[in-house]
């Protein structure tokens, strides 16, 4: 019995000394959005970013990302380097500011503990990264199809009603 408990707190305190956090992250990030509605179905939104901390980093040193209420996974892309990407159909896609909150491990398991108990809950990130999305286009207000067709029909409407006056 003594040696479970002995055991557990050697393994508590054996994975809080490997466990590193970033200290005094500081981050340079670079952000892209889908610009065009017409040709694709759905906005991609990505954001890459690269991570310095005071202290160094293990290899695996995993992150997370939390956009509007979804949980997403940053994708290592190089060393200290991260990825965070996401899509969302053009008529629910909304332009302006959308913060892009990154979490270590410790951060990302208080957020899922917090949001059992309450979905709305909220846990200080390690960073935030502002991403602008300016808006999509979706193409002009009238096609030219239909402009050609509505033209086409005003001219031929106008040579038949006129033709009575050139003929007489």
């Amino acid at each position: 019995m003594v040696t479970k408990y002995l055991f557990t707190i050697l393994a508590i305190a054996a994975s809080t000394a490997f466990a590193q956090s970033c200290q005094n992250p500081q981050v340079e990030a670079a952000s892209f959005t889908s610009l065009d509605a017409t040709v694709v179905t759905q906005i991609a939104y990505i954001t890459e970013f690269t991570l310095k901390c005071d202290n160094p980093l293990p290899a695996n040193y995993a992150l997370y990302a939390e956009v509007d209420g979804k949980s997403l996974t940053a994708a290592r892309i190089g060393e200290n380097k991260y990825q965070v990407s996401w899509t969302e159909e053009p008529s629910k896609a909304r332009s302006g500011v959308h913060e892009v909150r990154i979490l270590d491990e410790e951060g990302f398991a208080s957020l899922r503990r917090a949001r059992r108990s309450d979905p709305a809950a909220a846990v200080a990130p390690l960073l935030a990264i502002q991403l602008n999305h300016p808006g999509s286009y979706s193409g002009p207000w009238v096609n030219s199809e239909v402009l050609a067709t509505v033209l086409s029909v005003i001219v031929a409407y106008t040579a038949l009603r006129n033709k009575g006056n050139i003929l007489a």
